[in-house]
């Protein structure tokens, strides 16, 4: 957390404050008195908090934010020492289990001593956007890795297997053993680089017209009879969506990855209660720069992956690059090729990890078609 006092600059007199511009602000706008106890909150911090004004101003802050934000002591602090503040890239626990990231500014109102404006400036799209880039970028990387890779070592591989194979022919029982090792062994490797080599194929992606819910119903099928069998999967979609522009094929690649991520978090957890979700809606005004051109493209459908399992933890921010896993036995590229799928798609991918209750939420924002 950075924190830092900032000069004082020249303000013009009022004579009570400002609070019907307050009101209009678009960014959450919260007015403390000289008590400390709030005076004022804007349309936007009640949506940021998820709590009405008159709750916010009779319970305080904790309506909204856990008891132990650092947004509650960093307020006092900037109160004590009577000064502008202002904190960048803050972790807000609010409290209904949402975790959200903010620039915090915290300004006394000169001309009426003692009150306090704090307004809040949310980073979700910013830096879902810089991280998505980041995690394209870290694919590109790995598309030249795969191929060295495919290229330098699959051949070699083959003529081991071979070797090993016709060893068995002669060997006695404990060299049929080894030699089975090493089969083993090679398959294995051989299967990583199979993996690997779909990070190589940088065509466009063919695109037409996709229902996401048929997509999502293949999905949900799949997962059901296979690697989710056991699990609680329930559907809450919404049924006026409109077509993404997608490739089938690759869709269900992305989303069964992510199910079967959210079904390895449960299995971790212990498995018992168990829940995946899959839902969709339409988000109105996301948009997003493209890269390398002025101008910015909208991704308005939403489908999100949430599971009651064991969160990513530490990697919680990596875990879309190569050869990052939760996992003891991941080999880190699954959710790689998710991401690098769905920018090929011209969307974006996001983890969210909310704490009340303990969930993990998956989103992928995708284009219309």
């Amino acid at each position: 957390m950075s924190v830092f006092p900032l000069r004082r600059r020249a303000r013009k007199p009022l004579d009570v404050p400002p609070l019907d511009l307050v009101a209009a602000l678009p960014m959450p706008v919260v007015v403390l008195d000289a008590d400390g106890a709030i005076a004022l909150v804007n349309a936007a911090a009640e949506t940021f908090f998820n709590a009405s004004q008159v709750a916010l101003r009779e319970r305080g802050l904790v309506a909204g934010v856990v008891a132990e934000s650092p947004l509650v002591g960093l307020i006092n602090d900037a109160r004590a020492r009577g000064g502008d503040l202002v904190a960048y890239d803050i972790e807000i626990a609010l409290a209904g289990g949402k975790i959200v990231r903010a620039d915090v500014f915290v300004t006394p109102l000169t001309d009426t001593p003692g009150w306090t404006m704090v307004s809040l400036q949310a980073r979700t799209v910013p830096a879902l956007v810089d991280r998505q880039r980041g995690n394209q970028n870290a694919a590109r990387s790995a598309i030249g890795i795969a191929a060295m890779l495919a290229h330098e070592i699959k051949n070699p591989l083959s003529g081991i297997r071979g070797a090993a194979q016709l060893l068995a022919t002669t060997a006695d029982s404990e060299g049929r053993e080894l030699t089975a090792l090493i089969r083993t062994e090679v398959d294995r490797i051989v299967a990583l680089i199979d993996r690997m080599e779909g990070f190589t194929d940088t065509r466009p992606v063919p695109k037409r017209p996709e229902n996401i819910h048929a997509v999502l119903g293949h999905v949900r099928q799949v997962a059901a009879s296979g690697f989710a069998r056991g699990i609680s999967i329930r559907e809450r979609y919404d049924p006026s969506l409109p077509l993404v522009a997608g490739n089938h094929d690759a869709l269900v690649q992305v989303f069964l990855n992510l199910v079967k991520n959210a079904a390895e978090a449960i299995a971790a957890a212990g498995g018992d209660g168990g829940e995946i979700t899959l839902t969709t809606a339409y988000r109105h005004g996301f948009r997003v720069a493209a890269e390398g051109s002025a101008r910015s493209v909208a991704l308005p459908l939403e489908v999100c992956i949430i599971d009651t399992g064991a969160g990513p933890g530490d990697v919680a921010r990596h875990m879309f690059e190569p050869f990052v896993s939760s996992k003891r036995s991941g080999g880190g590229l699954g959710l790689a090729l998710v991401a690098k799928i769905v920018g090929d798609h011209g969307g974006v991918v996001e983890c969210e990890r909310a704490v009340d209750p303990p969930r993990t939420i998956l989103r992928v924002l995708l284009p219309t078609a």
